[in-house]
C-alpha cells in the first residue's frame, strides 16, 4: 500500500516481513536486547506496552512479526548510509606543550542562543579563555575536529586512565562537510574521500588545512560521561549506551527514537540487519538517511570511514500506528 501524509512530504508503504531482504537470517534476539535498552524511555502507551512484553523475553522474531509492521518512508531524497564510531584521543587534564588543544564544556551563553559564534570566532578569539570550561586537552587539532563530528569519544590520559566525553550541545551553525568541499575544489574525486584521506591532507597542508576546518562553522561542546562503564558503548541521543552494529543515528523528524529499523545496505559489503534508532546527528537529515555505529577505536573508525552506500531502511512500527499513517484511515 502506498500513501502520503497530509503535508505531502513523505510517502508511506506498509510492507510484509517477507519483503525484507534477509529478514529470516538475522539475529533477532540481539536486536531485541538492544531494543530493551531504550524502549522504557518511549512514553507513548503503545510503545510502553510493547516494551513491557519484550521484557518477558518472548521468541524474538515472533515478537517483531506479531506486534509490528514494516513501514517504508520515502521523502524523495536519495537513500544514504554512512558510519560513525567512538574515537580515542591522547590527552591530559592539564595543558602542556604537547596537549594544548582544549575540549570545551558548553558556555552558558551558547546554551541560551540559537545561533552563537562560528568555529573560526571561537578558536581565533578569546571568548572561552580563562573560564575553566576545559574538560581535557588533546594533542591533535585534526582528531579533535573529528571528535566533534562523531559527537563522543574517549580520552587516554597519561598513566592509562581514560575519561569519556559526550555531546552536550552546539553553536547552532549548520554542519558543512569538509570532504564535500575538497571534492568541490577538485582536490579529490568523491570515491577517494574518507576520514583518513582528509586528515592526511590537512596535516600535509597545515595553513590550508586550518582554513578547510573553518569551512565547517558548526562547533560542538561536550560533557564528561565517564560514569558509563568502559565495556558499554557511548551514550546516544536517548542518554543510553549504544551498541556496535545494532544502533543507528536517524532523523527523528521521520523515525521515532527507540524504534526498530530494518537496514538493507548495498555496496561492496551488503548489510541486512535489524537495528534500533537510538541516536541523531547534525548531518543525518531525511527519511532514508542513517548513520551506523561501528564501535570504539581506530579499527571501528576505519570501517566507519569506508561506509557511504545506498540502500533502504524500513521502520518497524506498532501495528495500529503503522496503518494510521495511511490516508483515509479511521484507526
Amino acid at each position: 500500500m502506498t500513501a502520503g501524509p497530509p503535508d505531502g512530504d513523505v510517502r508511506y508503504r506498509v510492507l510484509d516481513f517477507d519483503q525484507l531482504q534477509g529478514w529470516q537470517n538475522d539475529d533477532h534476539g540481539a536486536a531485541l536486547e538492544v531494543f530493551l535498552t531504550t524502549c522504557r524511555d518511549m512514553k507513548e502507551p503503545d510503545w510502553q506496552a510493547l516494551c513491557q512484553f519484550a521484557g518477558q523475553h518472548p521468541e524474538p522474531r515472533q515478537f517483531f512479526e506479531l506486534f509490528f509492521r514494516p513501514v517504508l518512508m520515502e521523502d524523495g531524497k536519495t537513500p544514504l548510509f554512512t558510519g560513525y564510531f567512538e574515537p580515542e584521543l591522547d590527552g591530559d587534564l592539564y595543558r602542556s606543550e604537547r596537549f594544548r588543544y582544549p575540549i570545551y564544556a558548553m558556555p552558558p551563553e551558547a546554551e541560551t542562543s540559537e545561533l552563537w559564534l562560528t568555529r573560526r570566532e571561537i578558536l581565533d578569539g578569546e571568548v572561552l579563555d580563562g573560564r575553566g570550561l576545559e574538560i581535557a586537552w588533546v594533542d591533535d587539532p585534526v582528531e579533535l575536529f573529528f571528535l566533534q563530528i562523531q559527537g563522543s569519544g574517549r580520552i587516554r590520559l597519561p598513566g592509562g586512565r581514560r575519561i569519556r566525553v559526550g555531546y552536550r550541545g552546539a553553536n547552532g551553525h549548520p554542519y558543512r562537510s569538509i570532504g564535500v568541499e575538497l571534492v568541490r575544489r577538485g582536490i579529490y574525486e568523491p570515491h577517494q574521500v574518507s576520514a583518513d584521506v582528509i586528515k592526511s591532507w590537512v596535516r600535509r597542508n597545515p595553513d590550508e588545512g586550518r582554513e578547510l576546518l573553518y569551512h565547517n562553522p558548526s562547533y560542538v561542546f561536550f560533557r564528561e560521561v565517564s560514569k558509563v562503564p568502559a565495556e558499554l558503548g557511548p551514550l546516544g541521543a536517548m542518554n543510553r549506551s549504544i551498541t556496535t552494529l545494532r544502533s543507528i543515528a536517524v532523523d527523528p523528524a521521520y523515525v521515532p527514537l527507540g524504534a526498530p529499523v530494518w537496514i538493507e545496505k548495498e555496496g561492496e559489503r551488503t548489510m541486512n540487519r535489524l537495528m534500533v534508532a537510538q541516536d541523531t546527528g547534525s548531518a543525518i537529515k531525511g527519511a532514508q538517511r542513517a548513520d551506523v555505529f561501528f564501535g570504539t577505536g581506530d579499527k571501528a573508525g576505519r570501517e566507519a570511514g569506508k561506509l557511504r552506500d545506498p540502500g533502504r531502511m524500513v521502520v518497524l512500527l506498532p501495528i495500529q500506528r503503522a496503518y494510521a499513517l495511511l490516508p483515509g484511515s479511521t484507526l
